[in-house]
């Protein structure tokens, strides 16, 4: 007889489950609100900065002119690498992804730290700290000596997004270009359990160390089905090349049921609040870069979309116009996937620590689909 089943519901890619309780961002997708801790994120992208806003999501409030100076001195006092992790990174095939890149220097980066694997609340803090402060650092390394340039010591006067294209560039960025960035980095720091902060939250479950779980995340931010995707906005604006070809590609995309990079979302049925500011801060970037065609190309594609599949709940995403604003800073095409990971160390930290104040294993069932009751046949009857 085949075994009774149990009694669970069966929720494919888990869309309808509840898999967590936070108190870090809240998604109204149907409305297009996201909020940290209660604050709407167009307010902090306006007025905030990526360390106020990193405060937010680990204390739960708004940081005292102290407490964020605090903040910024431990951030900056861990920008540098251990040399042991420039040294692998030099091993790194030059023709490597840079995720793949990302992804093995965060996981070595716990054979250089004595806290690795204590998980009470204040090493689980320092290890969050370093995370964030350290990501910029690696990413621009393994860009500099893929390119064949010298690697570049972080500067502890500036601020992340400064000294990330300081690091990046061997110039000290414009203020357009820096803050920029910075609203970038705000804008992708948290985002609920999207699949790799519930990735991350499986991983420290385990009580496994918050390397291991940052290191999980990024393998799952890497799919084109997450993180991926602002890389995919930016290869179809390549594929259109000019603003004339812009609806007949599109039009023939749509007739072809080509998915359109940047617009829809799995949570949101309204325009991405991510998106709004940041379509008004690309304009204003690409302008000061010599840029504006490519933003333009962006905007009628919008425009298309917008007649077209606007009332059936699909808008631009916060991929589709952080595109534009990473191709006008300069940034590689390979490297806007790594700077979402830099953006979201703060989302994905705070959560491991927030999961481990209350842990549980995370154990999901699943549901069987095979046969029951099948005898074994020796390998001379087979």
């Amino acid at each position: 007889m085949s075994p009774a089943p149990t009694e669970k519901n069966f929720d494919k890619g888990l869309a309808n489950t509840i898999a967590a309780e936070s108190k870090m961002s809240f998604i109204d997708g149907v409305n297009g609100v996201l909020e940290y801790v209660g604050i709407h994120i167009d307010h902090l992208a306006r007025n905030s900065t990526f360390e106020e806003s990193t405060f937010l999501l680990w204390e739960g409030r708004l940081p005292t002119e102290t407490e964020l100076e605090e903040l910024n001195a431990a951030l900056r006092a861990e920008y540098s690498l251990p040399p042991g992790i420039i040294d692998l990174i030099r091993t790194f095939p030059v023709d490597s992804p840079p995720m793949h890149a990302l992804q093995t220097a965060i996981a070595a980066l716990a054979l250089h730290d004595s806290d690795a694997d204590v998980n009470d609340p204040e090493a689980n803090r320092r290890k969050a700290i370093r995370l964030v402060a350290k990501t910029p650092a690696v990413v621009a390394a393994f860009d500099r000596f893929r390119s064949g340039k010298e690697i570049i010591e972080p500067r502890p006067e500036m601020d992340i997004a400064s000294n990330f294209l300081w690091m990046l560039n061997g110039e000290e960025p414009t203020e357009t270009m820096a803050k920029a960035l910075d609203v970038c980095l705000i804008l992708h720091a948290d985002h609920g359990t999207n699949a790799s902060t519930f990735t991350s939250l499986v991983i420290i479950s385990t009580l496994s160390d918050m390397y291991s779980s940052i290191a999980g995340a990024i393998g799952a931010l890497r799919g084109p089905l997450h993180g991926g995707a602002n890389e995919g906005v930016m290869r179809m604006l390549e594929e259109i090349g000019d603003l004339s070809k812009v609806d007949e590609v599109i039009e023939r995309k749509m007739a072809n049921k080509e998915k359109i990079m940047g617009f829809g979302h799995r949570v949101y049925k309204a325009y991405d609040p991510r998106a709004t500011y940041l379509k008004t801060f690309a304009k204003g970037l690409a302008e000061d870069t010599g840029n504006m065609e490519l933003y333009q190309m962006s905007n009628r594609i919008e425009e298309i979309m917008n007649e077209k599949v606007a009332a059936k709940g699909i808008f631009p995403n916060v991929d589709f116009y952080s595109a534009t604003t990473y191709w006008s800073l300069g940034l590689k095409l390979d490297l806007f996937t790594p700077m979402f990971a830099i953006a979201r160390m703060s989302g994905w930290t705070g959560h491991c620590m927030e999961q481990l104040a209350d842990n549980k294993l995370i154990r999901p069932g699943s549901s069987y689909t095979g046969p029951h009751e099948i005898p074994y046949v020796p390998m001379s009857d087979r």
